[in-house]
């Protein structure tokens, strides 16, 4: 059961992109490119907006951000691009895929170190990471999640010395395609840890893996801007759905996911936040201060 759970999320992005992008829009459908880490929220956001909008149909390919853009590089056809990180926004903005000034940020998300759930390696900091013998997979460079990683790895190094981060990439096993497949391969037990959004680890994944979160003074905040495309044929309904996603019912539905509402960010200031974690969903009635400022 467990591996046939985990298999289904290496196998989910792949199937999504094939089905979809040769997929023929209606008049009233919306097609949109989201990064894998929002996979369960956008599920639930579209379920809502669909619940108030029964004539609109939403198709939803799932994929790292970096082949997201390289898809809509190549003239694949969307409504709305959702991305892991402004910088594969920005490839899209110069591909003239995206009008600069329809971009908005919808939410935020913390990076936690994901181990399984019997930690054969016992990593106990993010020290450990570099012990010798240690099997880290990551994702593959350019993918938002792999960027705010190495990024992670350059503040660490400052704070650990002694090429805390060349030991810690030459503990690199495997590089996966999106942040799904690295939850993935981790809760099969084929790698000791991994570095993940904190939002990956909640739901029935949870159950086979274990987490250290990572204090966020020395972690970069992942940043999701949104923006409709420019020559999307539907410019209206998708400029609809971008609205319910950052009005207050679609920030709830992220929050019920582990996402963090947009805020306003200095350069020499990160939030102090401490992540913390459920099997499930956040209720909704619950205090997010522990996760979210």
């Amino acid at each position: 059961m467990r591996y046939h759970f985990i298999i289904l999320l290496l196998m989910c992005s792949h199937l999504l992109s094939n089905n979809i992008v040769n997929h023929a829009q209606s008049s009233d459908t919306i097609t949109i490119f989201a990064a894998s880490s929002l996979t369960d929220a956008f599920g639930a956001l579209k379920d809502a907006y669909i619940e108030q909008h029964p004539e609109v149909d939403i198709l939803i390919n799932f994929a790292g951000s970096s082949t997201l853009a390289a898809q809509l590089n190549a003239g694949a056809p969307a409504d709305i691009f959702a991305s892991a990180n402004p910088k594969q926004m920005q490839v899209a903005v110069d591909d003239e895929r995206i009008n600069e000034d329809d971009i908005q940020i919808f939410a935020t998300n913390q990076l936690v170190v994901v181990m399984p759930a019997d930690n054969p390696a016992n990593i106990m900091s993010l020290e450990d990471l570099a012990n010798e013998g240690v099997l880290l997979v990551f994702a593959v460079p350019d993918v938002p999640i792999r960027v705010y990683t190495d990024e992670l790895l350059k503040v660490l190094d400052s704070k650990f010395g002694d090429a805390f981060a060349d030991r810690v990439l030459k503990n690199v096993v495997s590089e996966e395609a999106n942040v799904r497949q690295v939850v993935a391969r981790v809760a099969l037990g084929e790698a000791d840890a991994g570095i993940v959004y904190q939002t990956d680890i909640i739901g029935e994944v949870s159950e086979h893996v274990t987490t250290i979160p990572i204090d966020a003074a020395l972690s970069p905040l992942a940043t999701y801007p949104i923006a409709p495309l420019s020559d999307s044929p539907h410019l209206k309904l998708a400029e609809a759905f971008i609205e319910f996603v950052l009005s207050d019912e679609g920030q709830t539905i992220l929050h019920g996911y582990g996402f963090c509402s947009p805020v306003i960010i200095e350069d020499e200031l990160m939030p102090e936040v401490t992540p913390e974690v459920t099997s499930e969903p956040f209720d909704e009635s619950e205090d997010k201060t522990t996760f979210c400022e």
